[in-house]
């Protein structure tokens, strides 16, 4: 039984992903969220949204905590690209990525609760599902990982430690800071 975010990649020295099963995963999510986004606030179906961002808040914890191969939308993004060779990716700024996806889907879960019964908290739900559709959209089509962008900016800010070993990115669009030692 596989534990833990990625797949450790001897001949790289790090934990890898697939890209094409990460952007299949990224897909499906931002489906959900335009499914959610549609019913809420466009047809004032609201319910929708808590059913929505509780699955994609599970999605996110049952791949970070208990194994990336174990979430549903991996798994099902493996169905979908399973005749496509994989692109190993490094994991490392992935995982950083999907814990953001965690707090924003977290954050919309519990905001639209209150929005059951509360319209004040139309705008806010409004404006994270906006954030978390775009980013998701950036990922699927693009191949560009806002999330793991930031994962960069923390390192070069000193919020994180830099990797021993330099993942690569999509496309090896990812740098980390130099020393300037």
């Amino acid at each position: 039984m596989k534990k833990g975010f990625g797949t450790l990649d001897e001949t790289l020295g790090y934990k890898v992903l697939d890209e094409r099963v990460m952007r299949a995963s990224a897909g499906i999510m931002m489906m959900l969220g335009i499914l959610a986004s549609i019913n809420a606030f466009i047809l004032q179906r609201y319910i929708v949204v808590p059913w929505i961002s509780g699955f994609l808040a599970l999605n996110f914890m049952v791949g970070l905590f208990i194994g990336s191969d174990f979430s549903p939308t991996i798994l099902l993004g493996k169905i979908f690209v399973r005749k496509q060779s994989p692109l190993p990716i490094g994991a490392v700024q992935k995982q950083f990525a999907w814990s953001l996806g965690l707090t924003l889907s977290l954050s919309i879960f519990t905001l639209s609760l209150f929005l059951l019964n509360n319209p004040a908290f139309f705008e806010p739900v409004c404006m994270l599902c906006i954030l978390c559709i775009f980013l998701l959209f950036f990922e699927t089509a693009f191949g560009i990982c806002i999330g793991c962008k930031l994962y960069y900016i923390a390192i070069d800010l000193g919020f994180m430690k830099k990797p021993t070993v330099q993942p690569n990115c999509m496309g090896d669009s990812c740098e980390l800071p130099q020393d300037n030692s």
